[in-house]
Formats: C-alpha cells, sequence, structure tokens
C-alpha cells in the first residue's frame, strides 16, 4: 500500500499557506516538527473544558485533567517499551532532562577523579551540563572522536573507557548531521566497566524505533516537540532502581510526602522529580501526538522518510557546487551541505524567498563544526508530511542558488 502522504498533510492546519507568495515547504523538522489538529484541539480543549490542577483536588475538573495527564505518562511509557509508567519523568525538554541527570546523579556520584564520556557528535545541551558538573566536582570530561563522515571511532571510544568511568552520555541521532550512533554496542561496553548510559533521544526518537528495555540504557531523554507535540515539554526516562537512588532536582509542592520545619520526606519517583505544577495542558495534548505516531505506525514513518533522503542525495549530490556534510552509511532524514563559495545563512534566505524552510549555522554543535572545519552548514530535514515533490523543488533551489554562484 502507497504510502497516505496526502492525508497526512490534510492533518497538519499550518503546512497549507504561503510563504513570500510561495506554498510553504517545512524542511526544519529537526528544529521542531509541526503540530496535527489533534494536538491543537487537544490544547484548546483541556483550557475550554478541564482546565484545574493535578493530583491534589477533589472535584470532576481535577479528577480528568489528573486522568489526561497520567494517560500520557503511560504512553510515553508504551512508545518506548519502559517496564513501568514511574519510570516517565515529564520535564521542560531534552536539555532539562540532561540537567537534571547532571544535577541529581551526577552531583551524588560522580567524584573528583571520575570520568564523564561524551562524543564530537554532541548538542550544546549535552555538553555544558557535564563541563559544569565537572568542574564542580574535579571530575574528567573525555570526548569520543569521529572520521570526516561523521561516524564515532568505536575502537576510540573502547579505548576511553576504564573503571574510572562513571557516565557515558551520547547522542542516539546526530541533530546536525543525521548520524545514528551505534548505541547497542556502546551500552554494552560502557556496561562492561560499570558506567552507566544517558541517551539523547531527541533526534532519533521521531525517526527510529525505540525499546529502552531491549537497548538496556539507563536515562533516555527526549522532547515532545520533535514528536508532534507541543514545546516547553519533555521526558526523562530512568530505570526505577536508579531514579529512586537520586535526591531531588528541585524542592517545593507534589514533591513531597511530609514537610516540617525540621525534616521534609520526599515522594516516590516520578512525583520526586516533578516540583510544582506542571505544564498539563501540554502534557495532555503529546498523548494525541503520540498517537498520531502509532496510527501510521514507526516502521512506515521511517521508510517513508529514509526514501526521502535517498531522493534527496540523487538529486542533489550531482549538482555542480554542492557540498554534503556528514555521510555516515546509517543516518536518520537530516541532510546537511554547504554550496561552495557561499555562506550557509545567505543559502538559507534564498530557498526561504522560494518558500522552503531550512535551518543553517552551527545547529549548537560548534565543537563538531570545529573538527570538520566549518563555520556551519544549511540543514534540510524531512518529516512524516514531506512529500519526494518538495524535495524537486529543493533540489530546483540549490541548483539555482548554486548555478548563480559558480557559473
Amino acid at each position: 500500500m502507497s504510502f497516505p502522504i496526502d492525508k497526512i498533510r490534510q492533518l497538519f492546519p499550518i503546512l497549507h499557506q504561503e510563504v513570500h507568495g510561495k506554498p510553504l515547504i517545512y524542511f526544519d523538522n529537526a528544529a521542531t516538527t509541526q503540530k496535527p489538529k489533534a494536538v491543537i484541539d487537544s490544547l484548546n480543549g483541556y483550557y475550554l473544558h478541564d482546565n484545574a490542577n493535578i493530583h491534589r483536588g477533589a472535584h470532576a475538573l481535577a479528577d480528568r485533567s489528573t486522568r489526561y495527564f497520567e494517560d500520557t505518562r503511560v504512553a510515553v511509557q508504551h512508545f518506548i517499551n519502559a517496564k513501568e509508567s514511574a519510570e516517565i519523568i515529564f520535564t521542560k525538554g531534552t536539555t532539562e532532562s540532561i540537567n537534571l541527570v547532571a544535577y541529581t546523579f551526577g552531583r551524588k556520584f560522580i567524584n573528583q577523579g571520575d570520568e564523564i564520556i561524551i562524543s564530537t557528535l554532541e548538542h550544546h545541551s549535552n555538553i555544558v551540563p557535564w563541563q559544569l558538573l565537572c568542574e564542580e566536582k574535579g571530575a574528567i570530561l573525555k570526548v569520543i572522536p569521529i572520521n570526516d563522515a561523521g561516524e564515532i571511532l568505536f575502537e576510540e571510544f573502547e579505548k576511553l573507557l576504564s573503571p574510572k568511568t562513571k557516565l557515558v552520555s551520547v547522542v542516539h541521532a546526530s541533530n546536525a548531521l543525521g548520524t545514528i550512533n551505534p548505541v547497542e554496542r556502546m551500552i554494552e561496553a560502557a556496561h562492561a566497566v560499570g558506567a552507566k548510559v544517558l541517551l539523547d533521544g531527541a533526534q532519533s526518537t521521531s525517526h527510529l524505533e525505540i525499546d529502552v528495555q531491549k537497548l538496556d540504557c539507563d536515562f533516555l531523554a527526549l522532547s515532545a516537540h520533535k514528536l508532534y507535540g507541543p514545546t516547553g515539554l519533555g521526558v526523562l526516562y530512568g530505570k526505577r532502581e536508579i531514579l529512586e537512588s537520586m535526591p531531588p532536582f528541585q524542592g517545593g509542592g507534589e514533591m513531597i510526602k511530609e514537610v516540617s520545619f525540621e525534616k521534609t520526606t520526599f515522594n516516590d519517583i516520578p512525583f520526586k522529580f516533578e516540583a510544582g505544577t506542571p505544564n498539563i495542558g501540554d502534557v495532555i495534548a503529546f498523548k494525541y501526538a503520540l498517537d498520531f505516531i502509532r496510527e501510521i505506525g514507526k516502521p512506515q514513518i521511517k521508510e517513508h522518510e529514509d526514501g526521502l533522503l535517498a531522493y534527496a542525495n540523487e538529486l542533489l549530490l550531482p549538482i555542480k557546487g554542492f557540498i554534503p556534510v556528514g555521510t555516515a552509511a546509517e543516518k536518520v532524514s537530516v541532510l546537511s551541505f554547504n554550496i561552495h563559495g557561499m555562506h550557509p545563512f545567505d543559502v538559507g534566505v534564498m530557498l526561504d524567498a522560494r518558500g522552503i524552510a531550512v535551518r543553517t549555522g552551527h545547529h549548537c554543535t560548534q565543537p563538531l563544526m570545529k573538527r570538520l572545519g566549518l563555520e556551519g552548514t544549511v540543514r534540510a530535514s524531512f518529516a512524516v508530511y514531506n512529500s519526494k515533490s518538495e524535495i524537486e523543488q529543493l533540489a530546483e533551489g540549490v541548483a539555482r542558488i548554486a548555478r548563480i554562484k559558480n557559473k
């Protein structure tokens, strides 16, 4: 059966508009995905009919809101195949999820002389928290090198591992290049020396099947807005025994069992890490985004997106002056490139004039760009609602821009 691209596109109201007099072509999905109408309707519906604080009220609105909120926690559990919903913690996003681990697990279990390993491919949100922790604790941050294609050098990673390694925190799929890291092998190797593993799943969770029990990762961080859900919402998955061993991240209401001026007793997980009134409406709406993905099917989505990436490479690689950046054998649907003699920003502005939205710059991966000897790239990233005809228009736009510069 053919992929129902027209039917899927009808679910996204924002796609049906013009930009600079041209039909919008949205290729900035690695930054954030657009939202299906069901997600938008859920947000409106919550504030129109159900708005109430959760877990603490005895009235009907509070009961409904609590039930819908916890339904999303269960939906996330099933989406990543966690053992139980208590292992799902709601945060503001992948960045806060990583910081939560750094400030709780890190402060309790990382000591002077201990080592943390990250990779050259990391987003700043998986670099800076560990730098801050290492400065505070006297720990050592080590970095896995990559080859020119943007793939980690696994043998070099193995050399970095030692009994001093307490944590390996790596991106599952690169936001800048699309590279899929061999995380199964990395987790196994890290566990062999007694280290815990955090996966940055901000990009991978929208493209790849995720099974945290099969992967055996200790933590997984993800963002709802990369999964057709609202912004300002993320998830931290952690194994129960590890989460229970960690101190709270913030203090306040909801994360307590009993408070006196002499002593506070903290709540059970996941509530221990969810201080204060949460982002209720967006959490509830996120379930509709996960339902949307489930109804289409991850394998079907991946096949469609892989096809778009292959088609883009087929059309763009022959263009004179087109320079691909990141040519790993295993990638999600991210195409990073430059045009010879042109600044990425200028290319992005010229594509925008044709109604094509791409991202330009260093993509919050400055150390990666330095390793590649680049100031930045143009990044086209594809999602479930993108089509082959849009890829053709991207190729036509890039070809015209390249001809202007290189004739």
